[in-house]
């Protein structure tokens, strides 16, 4: 999560004095995605974040932040099904006690 809002905050406030057509941005880009891609896994909520460079405006949103908030909350409810399922189970059958 800092590792993006730090992108973030590089790609709003610093990277938009360099111009529109900004190498250092497109290489903080695809850095940031291979190493969140890395940590994390491949999400699709990458994707918008990663493509949000081809469209204008849209790169002032910290798109990076939103999608590693959004894999987050995925994978807490993805561990929180998958705790209680394992509640519902039915206990185990042991052998008959004498």
């Amino acid at each position: 999560m800092i590792l993006a809002v730090i992108a973030d905050i590089l790609e709003i406030f610093v990277f938009p004095l360099a111009g529109a057509a900004s190498p250092p941005d497109d290489v903080l880009d695809f850095c940031v995605a291979g190493v969140l891609t890395y940590l994390l896994g491949w999400h699709w909520e990458f994707a918008p974040s990663f493509l949000a460079k081809f469209v204008p405006g849209v790169d002032l949103v910290p798109c990076w932040t939103l999608a590693v908030a959004n894999v987050y909350r995925k994978s807490k409810r993805l561990a929180v099904t998958v705790e209680a399922s394992r509640g519902q189970q039915p206990p185990q059958q042991g052998p008959p006690s004498p």
